[in-house]
């Protein structure tokens, strides 16, 4: 029992917070959740849409999951709700089912939600946020550079006011330029002059703000306004001008009013079809939110709990689940103005969730008339910020493994979609990792003169003993690299030299499994064969432990050295 308020605080970070809570703190908030509702209404909308779902579905994702991840989340400034990749994703996921119910799609989208919240939540209780680390860098920013192509470019048929079909960039692109022919002028001027504004208010604004003689503040709310007010223009101009009676598509009726309750599906089958999908949101939305939370937090030299931050999000999304939501996370853009606007705790989000249900009380009516073109322009100034094909640049001049890693990445998500792009992704990741420890560095050291120090002998001008060979191993040994140091250490040895002993340095070795124990074994034998001692030096000691755990240490032929220098000075003579 004595632990029991540690482990409630463990769970409940907001215990943790909320104990030095002030007016200062308070006050904070408060401007940042003001800051973060504004941007968030029309985002929220337009990656509803993006998602293929109604887009109320964006408000109610943006209402109690803020208020869950107050409670459990570990971030000071981490903002939740829909973000680009994890919709397009979601659409993704619902269009592989083939429904064309609306309800249908709703429930499979908070069943998605559910079963993604439900993954985070036990891997959190679990602790397996280490999980996340089988994703490369490198991969992840491919596949989010070819998603903000991908979604920018399924967001044209907003802008031209045509219809078209298909999940990969050439299905998109040739359904685009098929229907080309039914673009309609009115949807078209306003979906240009839209995006073009918002590439404006985006650098443009502020300064002209701060120009006019307006406080920092000020102007910064001004610069994130930006989109509310070309979601006010564009609505009152095709409400004043009759324009959806000339092709122009609007949103339409928003229903207002609380979130509603309902519980996801439990349809063996629907989870089935779901399942893969619910995976891959859970490992990108987690991966994706990390980096943003651990980000921020070290700027304020602050520290997140990554395994508390998997129930964090989980909770997040079974509470979008039960509100008409669909799976959420925490995003780059709008944590960096919850930052920026001076975000002090957690209770921010709780804030903004207040400011997005008034939203959905009061203002659903007033967006009968938003056109989607505008939405679709939200949506692509936003996500091209995502896209950096910088990165094959520096990825070809420091590494082409990665380099290969992060175009492999780009291409399928492209060709294929987001799920085949994200999985591949994983797989890429595993495999580089198992490519790059497969092979490890062996270096052959000697000593430096007048020290102590042992260095590679192509790198530095060392002292060498003739009958003995000493190999330092920079890598752990395990199952896919055992085989490799013994045919490394077997070749080395076939020489016109007369060796006596063989050393390899442990100092870089963390882990030696039973794979590598096996071969450790035979090496032994194979160089017994041959009239050669084998050595160890600098062992560490959970190694150590390890291998007095077997018949290795009784078999070994050599000895265990303390250090490197200690073999040289014993092997000398």
């Amino acid at each position: 029992m004595t632990n029991f308020p540690k482990a409630l605080k463990r769970y409940l970070p907001i215990l943790t917070w909320s104990r030095d809570y002030n007016r200062d703190a308070f006050i904070s908030d408060a401007v940042a959740a003001v800051i973060v509702t504004i941007m968030l209404i029309p985002q929220s909308l337009a990656y509803a849409l993006l998602a293929g779902l109604p887009a109320e579905m964006g408000l109610y994702a943006s209402i109690l999951p803020l208020v869950a991840y107050a409670v459990f989340g570990t971030s000071r400034a981490l903002a939740v709700g829909p973000v680009a990749v994890v919709s397009l994703m979601t659409a993704a996921a619902i269009g592989n089912l083939g429904l064309t119910d609306a309800a249908s799609v709703a429930l499979a989208a908070g069943t998605l939600a559910f079963m993604s919240g439900a993954l985070l939540t036990v891997m959190g209780v679990m602790r397996l946020g280490f999980l996340a680390n089988f994703l490369s860098h490198p991969v992840i920013a491919g596949f989010i550079t070819a998603s903000g192509l991908l979604i920018a470019t399924s967001q044209l048929k907003h802008i031209f006011g045509v219809e078209t079909h298909g999940h990969t960039l050439p299905q998109i692109l040739g359904s685009l330029l098929s229907h080309l022919g039914d673009m309609s002028l009115p949807t078209l001027v306003i979906g240009v002059s839209t995006t073009a504004f918002l590439f404006w208010v985006r650098k443009g604004l502020k300064p002209m703000l701060l120009g006019f003689g307006l406080k920092p503040r000020l102007a910064d709310l001004g610069a994130k306004a930006g989109p509310v007010a070309a979601v006010a223009v564009t609505t009152l101009a095709v409400w004043g001008l009759g324009l959806q009676n000339w092709g122009v598509k609007i949103v339409g009726a928003v229903p207002q009013g609380l979130p509603p309750l309902k519980m996801p599906s439990f349809s063996p089958s629907l989870w089935s079809d779901l399942f893969v999908s619910a995976v891959l949101i859970s490992v990108i939305g987690f991966v994706e939110s990390v980096s943003v939370a651990q980000t921020l937090a070290a700027k304020k030299r602050q520290r997140i709990e990554p395994d508390q931050e998997l129930i964090g999000l989980g909770t997040s999304n079974i509470a979008a689940a039960v509100t008409g939501g669909y799976p959420v996370t925490g995003g780059f853009a709008r944590s960096v103005v919850n930052f920026d606007a001076g975000a002090e705790t957690p209770a921010a989000g709780a804030f903004t969730a207040i400011g997005i249900l008034l939203a959905a009380l009061l203002l659903t009516p007033l967006l009968y008339f938003l056109p989607k073109a505008t939405l679709a322009a939200t949506i692509i100034v936003a996500v091209l910020s995502l896209v950096d094909f910088s990165l094959l640049k520096r990825a070809w001049g420091y590494s082409k493994v990665d380099f290969a890693a992060v175009a492999a990445t780009i291409l399928l998500t492209l060709g294929f979609g987001v799920e085949i792009g994200v999985s591949a992704g994983v797989l890429i990741s595993i495999a580089l990792h198992l490519y790059a420890t497969s092979r490890p560095h062996v270096a052959e050291v000697g000593l430096v003169p007048n020290t102590q120090h042992f260095r590679n002998i192509h790198r530095h001008a060392v002292e060498t003993l003739p009958h003995v060979v000493t190999l330092r191993v920079d890598e752990s040994l395990y199952f896919a690299n055992a085989r490799f140091l013994e045919d490394y250490v077997s070749a080395r040895v076939v020489c016109d030299e007369p060796l006596s002993d063989v050393i390899l340095m442990f100092s870089a070795v963390n882990e030696v499994d039973l794979s590598a124990l096996e071969s450790l074994e035979a090496l032994n034998l194979k160089l017994k064969d041959m009239g050669i001692r084998l050595h160890l030096s600098e062992v560490k000691g959970p190694v150590m432990d390890r291998l007095k755990r077997s018949h290795f240490l009784a078999d070994l032929t050599g000895h265990i050295y303390l250090s490197q220098y200690d073999a040289w000075i014993a092997l000398k003579g």
